[in-house]
């Protein structure tokens, strides 16, 4: 689609769809999402793809039964996020449910700040605004989209929802230095932490093969001593469970590169163990795993947090 389109579809979205009845919505996503799964873009092929990492021992029809599954899944993110911006506050808290909250609450309130960092899994906008109506507001990063106004819409919607949303380009602030800043004035910052192609992505092991992963996360943590905080997310019915998981604390040893390693690839540890539990809400419809690039080290998009950025003074959280 033109840039004019997208503007427009995602307008469309904002602008009509909170004002359908939720069973209406609901219907609506559902029903879009079985046709995106029926006809297997290159999309829905490649979440196949991925799934099999995930769970190599499904048959076909099995396999077949997750992705729509995982379809589903994925309209349901952004029919929620639609939606969100009249969800009232009872609302918000009722239908999302958080284990773990306890491992915020320490290092917040200790003045350290935290870094929360997810994968692309169940509704992050949603799990952002609980976390924004507990007393924490956040600072995150978005990669600026195309058209301009559709990256300015998004930034109002988030920035309605109590984030703070910073450029990853483009911008004149200095992302890295600002996330800095407000991790030692003892904020909280978000990422979305689980993909970075790019030749300055940390190597991990996820399920048993080699991807990149943002050394953002960890790199910003030993900076400003601020806990790291993993954080995943699923779908139970019409609940949105999130679990935050114990502090990724930096390993004794090694230089600051091996540690911050080592902290990624424990993130990584985290989020497979997730994943493989909960794959349909697991939203990657991209290419994830070195294996499959065409070219070792390039990329469709870009990272949420550059890792090379993350680790000077002078130098991603991404939507599905």
């Amino acid at each position: 689609m033109t840039d004019r389109l997208v503007y427009w579809a995602y307008a469309l979205g904002w602008g009509l769809l909170k004002h359908l009845p939720e069973s209406w919505a609901r219907g609506l996503f559902d029903r879009l999402a079985d046709y995106a799964w029926r006809k297997r873009g290159k999309r829905v092929l490649q979440l196949e793809a991925n799934l099999r990492r995930v769970r190599p021992g499904l048959d076909e029809a099995a396999m077949r039964s997750l992705s729509r599954a995982g379809m589903r899944s994925y309209l349901r993110y952004w029919m929620e996020s639609f939606r969100l911006p009249v969800w009232s506050r009872e609302r918000v808290a009722r239908d999302v449910r958080v284990d773990g909250f306890e491992h915020l609450r320490a290092p917040m309130e200790a003045g350290r700040g935290a870094v929360i960092a997810l994968p692309h899994m169940g509704n992050w906008d949603l799990a952002g605004t609980w976390v924004a109506q507990q007393g924490y507001p956040f600072t995150t990063v978005a990669e600026r989209l195309k058209p301009e106004r559709l990256f300015d819409r998004f930034v109002a919607f988030r920035e309605g929802q109590g984030m703070e949303v910073l450029a990853l380009t483009g911008g004149s602030v200095n992302v890295i230095g600002t996330l800095a800043r407000r991790l030692r004035e003892g904020r909280l910052v978000c990422l979305v932490g689980d993909r970075d192609l790019s030749e300055a992505g940390i190597e991990v092991s996820f399920f048993g093969e080699a991807t990149r992963m943002p050394a953002g996360p960890a790199a910003l943590c030993q900076r400003t001593g601020a806990a790291l905080l993993p954080v995943t997310l699923w779908y139970e019915g019409p609940v949105m469970r999130a679990r935050i998981h114990p502090e990724v604390v930096a390993p004794e040893e090694g230089d600051r590169k091996e540690r911050t390693r080592a902290m990624t690839q424990a993130m990584a540890d985290v989020w497979e163990r997730e994943i493989r539990e909960h794959p349909q809400d697991w939203h990657m419809l991209q290419k994830f795993w070195l294996s499959d690039l065409p070219v070792r080290g390039t990329v469709e998009e870009p990272a949420a947090v550059p890792a090379e950025a993350a680790q000077e003074p002078a130098a991603e959280a991404s939507g599905s």
